[in-house]
C-alpha cells in the first residue's frame, strides 16, 4: 500500500531543488485566459483538467498515475482517471456500477440525492489490488476492490451505516493492519481513526479514537513517510479553507500541526481535497481540485510539493513557510504526449464508453445500443414531475469543459416518437435549459425548456434533427438546430452555464413522456469539440 511505497524512497526527505519547477511568474494567470494542461514546451498550465472532477485523490502505481473523483448522484459512480505524467488525464472507468447498492433514493424512480450520493473518498493500491473507499452523507461508508481500475469492481460493501460522516481514507501500516480515517461532520467535524478488518470491509469494534477536531476539518488522507505518520486534512480559517497536516511518530500521537497552503486571492479558488504523489526522481506533487465551484465545477489542479523541515508544503513556499498557488510549472514527467478526456460517441459499441454517466441509476429496459445497431435508443417514460428535466429518468450525461471554444452537436432520429414525448439536448447543474422536439398527437415542434418553462418553436416535419450548443470560456451558451446537418438556426435564450448541487455544468441527452411510457428516439452521434491544450498541436498528441 501507500505506506510501503513511500518508504521505498529511503533516506530523509529534504528540501528539493524546487526553483527549476516553476515557470516564470506572470501578472495574469493563464487559467484566466483559457490555458490548461500540457503546453507543449515542457511545462503545464493549471488547471490541468478544466472540468468537474471534484474531491480528488490520486496515487502512483509503478509508472502510472490514477485519480478518483466524487460523482454524487451520477451512475456509474466514482470516476477513475489515468495519466502517465500527472498532467494529461483520460477516463479509465468507474468503481460503482449499481448505485442502488447505496440506497433506493439513487434510483430512477426516486431521484432524491441531488447534492448528496457519492462524496469524497480515496483510492489506494494494496496487496495487488486497487481499493476505493467513499462516503455518502445519508447512507455511510462503502468500499470496493478490483485488480484493474477498468474493472470489474466488486459489488459495493457497506463499511459503516451512519448519517453525518464524510471524507474517508484507508491506510495499511507496515505490519499489515488496516485503518480508516474519516470525519463526523455532524459532531462538529471530529476526525476519527478506526481499525479495519483483514478484508477491509468492516470496522473493528472498540478500535475507534478521535485524532483531530477543528473548524470544518475534513478531506482526510493518511500516509507513512520515512517512519513518520502524516494526517492530511483541510479546515476553515479566516482566509478560507486551507490544507493542513498533522504528523507524529505513532498513530497514538502526539501530533504536530502545520498549515500547508494559503487561499489563492486572484480568483479565490483554494486547494482542498487531494493526494500526495511521490515520483521515482524524488520529486513530490499534490493532485487536487479548486475548492470553490464555478460553472465548470471544481477543476483538477496539479501543484509541486516542497519538503521543508519534513513538512510537504503545497505550491510555492512563501516567506512564512506556507505554500501559494502555482499556475504553471515544468511537467513532472517529460516526453509524454498531451492527452485529454474522451467525449465523442458514435454509439456503435456494445457498451457505453467511460465518459458517460446517467443522472441517477437508469431504468435498464428503457435504453439500448442493440435494438437499432449504431444508435442509442432512448425509450420515453413518465418523469416524476411533468416537464421537470431533473426529475426525468435515463438522462445520459457527461461533463462540460471550460475552454475557450466549445461545440456539442447531437443527431437524433425522430420516427419513433409518440404523443406526449419530448427529447433533445440539455445543460444542467442546479438549474437547466434544453432544446428538443416535443410531440402532441402526430405533430412535432421544436421546444426550448428553461427551468420547466416551455417555449414552442416551429413545426418539425423532417425525420432527423441536429441540435447544437456552443459556448466559450465565460459559459454563455446558445442553442441552434438543423434539419439537414448543414444550416443551423438559433433558437431559445442565451443560457449561462451554472453551478449547483455541488456540481458544474452537465451535458445531457434526454427523452421523457409526460403522458405515458411510450415513444423513443434514436441518437446517431454525440460530437463535442473543445479547445485542446496547447501541447496537442506541439507534441503530436493522440486522443
Amino acid at each position: 500500500m501507500i505506506a510501503r511505497r513511500m518508504v521505498w524512497l529511503g533516506g530523509v526527505v529534504m528540501l528539493g531543488t524546487v526553483l527549476a519547477l516553476f515557470a516564470a511568474p506572470e501578472p495574469k494567470p493563464a487559467a484566466l485566459r483559457g490555458a490548461w494542461g500540457d503546453q507543449g514546451d515542457g511545462t503545464f498550465a493549471n488547471p490541468v483538467l478544466p472540468s468537474d472532477y471534484s474531491d480528488l485523490d490520486a496515487i502512483r502505481v509503478g509508472d502510472d498515475f490514477y485519480a478518483m473523483s466524487s460523482t454524487f448522484q451520477f451512475s456509474p459512480g466514482v470516476v477513475i482517471l489515468h495519466s502517465k505524467d500527472l498532467v494529461s488525464w483520460t477516463i479509465a472507468g468507474h468503481a460503482a456500477a449499481d448505485l442502488t447498492q447505496i440506497g433506493p433514493e439513487m434510483n430512477w424512480d426516486k431521484m432524491d440525492r441531488y447534492g448528496k450520493g457519492v462524496w469524497a473518498g480515496a483510492i489506494r493500491y494494496h496487496a495487488g489490488k486497487f481499493w476505493v473507499y467513499f462516503g455518502t452523507p445519508d447512507e455511510g461508508f462503502f468500499m470496493t476492490t478490483a485488480k484493474d481500475v477498468a474493472g470489474p469492481w466488486e459489488p459495493l460493501s457497506p463499511v459503516m451505516k451512519a448519517k453525518g460522516w464524510d471524507d474517508c481514507c484507508p491506510f495499511w501500516d507496515d505490519d499489515g493492519q488496516g485503518y480508516l480515517v474519516c470525519t463526523n461532520y455532524s459532531a462538529q467535524y471530529q476526525i476519527h481513526l478506526f481499525k479495519l478488518s483483514g478484508d477491509g470491509k468492516q470496522l473493528v469494534v472498540g478500535s475507534e479514537k478521535i485524532i483531530h477536531q477543528s473548524k470544518g476539518s475534513e478531506a482526510n488522507k493518511l500516509y507513512k513517510i520515512n517512519g513518520l505518520y502524516y494526517h492530511y486534512y483541510s479546515e476553515v480559517k479566516a482566509e478560507g479553507r486551507v490544507a493542513m497536516m498533522d504528523r507524529a511518530k505513532s498513530l497514538d500521537g502526539p501530533w504536530e500541526t502545520k498549515q500547508l497552503n494559503h487561499v489563492n486571492k486572484t480568483i479565490d479558488k483554494e486547494p482542498n481535497q487531494g493526494g500526495l504523489i511521490d515520483l521515482p526522481s524524488g520529486d513530490w506533487w499534490f493532485v487536487t481540485h479548486q475548492g470553490t465551484g464555478d460553472w465548470e465545477g471544481r477543476a483538477m489542479v496539479l501543484l509541486p510539493v516542497t519538503w521543508v523541515d519534513n513538512w510537504p508544503i503545497i505550491g510555492k513556499p512563501g516567506t512564512d513557510g506556507i505554500g501559494n498557488m502555482v499556475w504553471s510549472a515544468k511537467k513532472p514527467v517529460a516526453g509524454v504526449p498531451a492527452a485529454w478526456p474522451q467525449t465523442d460517441d458514435e454509439f456503435d459499441e456494445k457498451a457505453l464508453p467511460v465518459q458517460w454517466e446517467w443522472n441517477y441509476q437508469p431504468r435498464a429496459e428503457k435504453w439500448s445500443l442493440t435494438e437499432h445497431p449504431g444508435f442509442l435508443r432512448l425509450h420515453a417514460f413518465k418523469p416524476l414531475a411533468a416537464n421537470a428535466l431533473l426529475k426525468a429518468g435515463n438522462t445520459l450525461t457527461q461533463r462540460a469543459l471550460r475552454t475557450n471554444t466549445n461545440e456539442v452537436t447531437v443527431k437524433m432520429e425522430l420516427a419513433g416518437m409518440a404523443d406526449g414525448q419530448e427529447a433533445g439536448f440539455c445543460h444542467f447543474a442546479g438549474a437547466y435549459s434544453a432544446l428538443g422536439v416535443s410531440q402532441t398527437g402526430d405533430a412535432r415542434n421544436l421546444v426550448y425548456n428553461e427551468r420547466g418553462k416551455i417555449t414552442k418553436g416551429p413545426t418539425i416535419t423532417a425525420p432527423t434533427i441536429w441540435i447544437r450548443s456552443t459556448w466559450g470560456f465565460d459559459g454563455d451558451s446558445t442553442y441552434s438546430y438543423s434539419v439537414d446537418g448543414k444550416t443551423f438556426t438559433p433558437f431559445g435564450n442565451h443560457w449561462q452555464l451554472t453551478w449547483g448541487n455541488y456540481r458544474g455544468d452537465r451535458l445531457g441527452i434526454y427523452s421523457y413522456n409526460n403522458k405515458s411510457d411510450a415513444g423513443y428516439v434514436d441518437v446517431d452521434f454525440f460530437h463535442y469539440a473543445y479547445a485542446k491544450p496547447a501541447g496537442a498541436a506541439k507534441e503530436g498528441a493522440a486522443h
